[in-house]
């Protein structure tokens, strides 16, 4: 299934493997504050999706779909050595992540969804998906970020303070955005809003499964919790003063919460 795109991947440290999967819009630096901290127990490997950060951008919408995308990470582990491999996926990694766990499980050691779903967003149809992808596939990247920023999907008040406390964000930010292809952005766009709902298999995954959210993240912060009750099994965290992206926002209980859960499971090797 290798369709010849190239994927720019690092990998961090020894141990059982982690690898880290960003959202839409996201790079691979998304992780970069904890790394050093996985990694003293872990191998990590973290990689900038198709269309993202340092990793080819493909001009066909064709190119960006979640199958495509689940490929992709079955990939990086193949390249990256992990046979068998703990993974979490942050909002659209997760929905990414999550087929991976269905697809593979026997791969899959432990999965953690942090501010996603298991299946359609509320409020979040394939009407307005249709609008995002016509304004990013025919007006441009400008016009798609003034869209962007006059919805404010995934404002919090968690973000405004971040971005205040740490004026370097706002850099960070923008390179991700400049690292983004608007294609993969459309197209991703009505693959999230056409996505199915897959609470019932991973109702029956056999792997750990913690679920992660952002007690700000009003987008996803329901989704999270009826994942969670619909997994037997899962744990759920809801990390206070957090939104959509608690690994900055609250990076101490978000670390704590993660280290905790993967600590907790049985010794793996690579």
């Amino acid at each position: 299934m290798n369709d010849g795109v190239g994927l720019a991947v690092e990998v961090v440290g020894d141990g059982p493997g982690l690898m880290l999967v960003h959202g839409l819009g996201g790079a691979k630096e998304d992780f970069a504050d904890h790394v050093p901290t996985l990694a003293r127990d872990h191998t990590v490997v973290t990689f900038d999706n198709r269309g993202h950060g340092e990793s080819d951008s493909p001009t066909d919408p064709a190119a960006y779909t979640f199958e495509r995308m689940v490929a992709d990470t079955l990939a990086v582990a193949d390249a990256t050595g992990l046979d068998r491999f703990r993974l979490l996926g942050h909002s659209l990694g997760g929905m990414v992540t999550r087929k991976v766990a269905i697809q593979a499980g026997v791969r899959v050691e432990a999965l953690v969804m942090m501010d996603t779903c298991a299946g359609p967003i509320p409020g979040f149809e394939l009407e307005l998906a249709q609008i995002g992808a016509d304004v990013a596939f025919k007006q441009g990247k400008q016009a798609l970020k003034d869209l962007m920023d006059y919805v404010s999907f995934l404002e919090s008040p968690a973000h405004q303070k971040l971005v205040a406390e740490r004026p370097d964000y706002v850099d960070i930010e923008a390179r991700r955005w400049e690292g983004m292809s608007e294609i993969a952005w459309g197209a991703l766009a009505l693959e999230v809003g056409a996505q199915s709902d897959d609470l019932p298999a991973m109702a029956a995954l056999q792997c750990p499964v913690l679920v992660l959210v952002g007690e700000q993240d009003e987008s996803f912060l329901g989704t999270s919790i009826s994942m969670a009750e619909g997994i037997p099994g899962a744990q759920l965290v809801v990390i206070p003063d957090g939104g959509h992206s608690p690994q900055v926002e609250n990076p101490s209980a978000w670390i704590a919460a993660l280290t905790g859960f993967l600590s907790a499971l049985s010794p793996a090797t690579v």
